[in-house]
């Protein structure tokens, strides 16, 4: 706390351009800076006085991981067009059986792949189509039970008059079916027979 205020005094009383950074021992960061500057400038002013560079060795270490970044993209770009066949004039007779090795497992991982997906597609079919057969016999089931129960008759009994109630008489290009329960009293009460209900 006396660092800072002695600082503030200085560029007060003195007009002086100060920029102070601090570590305490427990690692504890502090840092004062002119209002009238900045650290950054405070910086280059002290490179153009004293002739000596502040960020060579920053920009050396960056410079030294960009190449390193570009070499390894490099190798990498390789790798790809070799995997594509390309780019295979400067292999030696180990390192194109090392690539055939590879393209080997790597072929055989995707056909693993592959089977396990063609798997899993057949079971769900088959799951699909045995819910198909079962609600198809369903609907068989039901439409015999019907049959059985005589709600839905056509013509009468398969008599001579089955394929007129069919509309075939008439060139067959429509045909009506008629459901007729006999819950109705003037239903009962009437004697039409099933070939008298029908639309020719």
């Amino acid at each position: 706390g006396g660092i800072l205020k002695k600082a503030r005094e200085l560029t007060v009383l003195c007009d002086a351009e100060v920029s102070l950074i601090m570590f305490s021992g427990t690692g504890k960061f502090s840092e004062y800076c002119s209002p009238t500057t900045s650290t950054k400038k405070i910086f280059d002013r002290y490179q153009q006085v004293s002739g000596i560079n502040l960020w060579n060795s920053h920009y050396e270490k960056m410079q030294n991981h960009l190449n390193k970044l570009k070499d390894d993209n490099n190798k990498l770009r390789r790798e790809i067009r070799q995997r594509m066949g390309e780019d295979l004039n400067d292999l030696e007779i180990g390192e194109l059986r090392g690539l055939e090795q590879n393209l080997d497992n790597s072929l055989k991982i995707v056909r693993e792949r592959k089977y396990h997906v063609i798997n899993t597609q057949t079971e769900t079919y088959k799951k699909k189509l045995r819910s198909l057969h079962e609600s198809h016999a369903n609907l068989v089931r039901a439409l015999e039970g019907k049959d059985d129960n005589g709600d839905c008759a056509l013509g009468d009994n398969g008599g001579p008059d089955y394929e007129t109630a069919l509309g075939w008489a008439n060139g067959g290009s429509q045909m009506f079916a008629f459901c007729i329960q006999p819950c109705q009293p003037n239903l009962q009460e009437t004697s039409y027979g099933s070939h008298d209900l029908r639309l020719a």
